[in-house]
């Protein structure tokens, strides 16, 4: 699972206000390297949730991949920024697409609900009882 569909997942169990963002335990995690894409990262940015992906490389053991607060335009559009493995550019591509969480759980933050992540998979299936009505 890819931090990008981290930040995008919500849980729907009874009892969940918003559900969002989900806590992120790791358990084993991998890089898989990838092309830049600056048009991309610079659509996706407005959808981000940028303090959960923070907290998302937080919880990996990486504080410093991202900075506090989100990217300008101009950080992501200067010249050079795909090439430059240390530009906010290329760090916000690694966190969003390169990291792949293999194991962990994903926590509800409202009623600490578990939802395992096995194989890259996130299982979010709800038992019958969970389900709103």
């Amino acid at each position: 699972m890819r931090l990008l569909t981290h930040n995008m997942l919500a849980s729907n169990a009874r009892g969940a206000v918003t559900g969002y963002p989900l806590k992120l335990q790791v358990v084993k995690w991998s890089t898989k390297e990838a092309e830049p894409n600056a048009d991309f990262l610079r659509g996706m940015l407005p959808k981000i949730d940028w303090a959960a992906l923070v907290a998302a490389t937080q919880a990996l053991g990486l504080p410093e991949l991202l900075p506090g607060a989100p990217p300008t335009d101009a950080e992501l559009s200067a010249e050079g920024a795909a090439e430059d493995e240390g530009s906010v550019l290329r760090r916000l591509h690694r966190a969003l697409l390169e990291i792949h969480i293999e194991e962990g759980t994903l926590v509800c933050p409202d009623t600490e609900r578990c939802f395992p992540i096995s194989r890259g998979v996130p299982n979010m299936l709800l038992h019958e009882d969970e389900v709103r009505n």
